[in-house]
């Protein structure tokens, strides 16, 4: 049995960017069936000892399979990828190839990407982050116009779906919102190229589903 935590409610402008989407969605991929167990933002239940010792910095996603307890959104789909052929070519440089890939999106991409988001959500009116935008913007551009010169004309990274895919358009969704993909046609398609797969689909749906079920009054009444 596969279990993988998630957050109950998160604020709509997070919703669907929380980092257990990559998990679920690596797992409809490679066919594994899965349970979520929901926890609450806060003392309730993210930031307990039970939790803390799944997931050391009490964030989202920890993994659990028949015992095995995984931490690290990157590391989990890794493991999962290593079970699936759609998500891991089987040969040597295929396979190496796709771990690249992995850590670039995490390492390369993401970081410029998360402190846009960073001034974007938590600080568009300090003065300080007015000041910072234009610096973090043309250093984002910079990393998503050297990924878009990598990938040119083709439909994926290595020319087929990988689990380096998986992990690249995930982090290029945090970009919604801004106009900044659609300055890179072929990464703006290719995000889309991703999001159409029917497992990405159905993870995001599932994903959704507790933060509907369990928006507090609020949040529909501003809705």
């Amino acid at each position: 049995m596969i279990r993988v935590s998630a957050f109950r409610w998160v604020p709509p402008i997070v919703q669907g960017l929380v980092r257990d989407l990559r998990v679920r969605w690596a797992l409809e991929e490679a066919g594994l069936p899965y349970e979520e167990f929901l926890i609450s933002l806060g003392p309730e239940h993210q930031r307990t000892p039970e939790y803390f010792a799944m997931q050391p910095f009490g964030q989202v996603p920890a993994y659990d399979e028949d015992g095995l307890v995984m931490f690290e959104s990157g590391a989990i789909v890794l493991h999962i990828a290593e079970r699936s052929e759609i998500l891991m070519p089987t040969d040597p440089v295929g396979r190496a190839r796709a771990q690249s890939w992995m850590f670039a999106a995490l390492s390369s991409i993401e970081p410029f990407i998360v402190n846009l988001a960073e001034v974007d959500v938590f600080s568009p009116n300090e003065e300080w982050a007015k000041l910072r935008r234009p610096g973090v913007v043309a250093m984002a551009q910079k990393r998503l116009q050297e990924l878009s010169t990598s990938l040119g004309d083709k439909e994926y990274l290595e020319g087929r779906f990988t689990v380096g895919d998986l992990l690249m358009s995930t982090v290029l969704r945090i970009l919604r919102g801004t106009d900044i993909l659609e300055q890179f046609p072929n990464l703006a398609a290719y995000r889309g190229r991703c999001e159409a797969r029917p497992a990405f689909e159905k993870a995001l749906a599932a994903q959704l589903a507790p933060f509907a079920a369990n928006a507090p009054p609020a949040a529909n009444a501003t809705a």
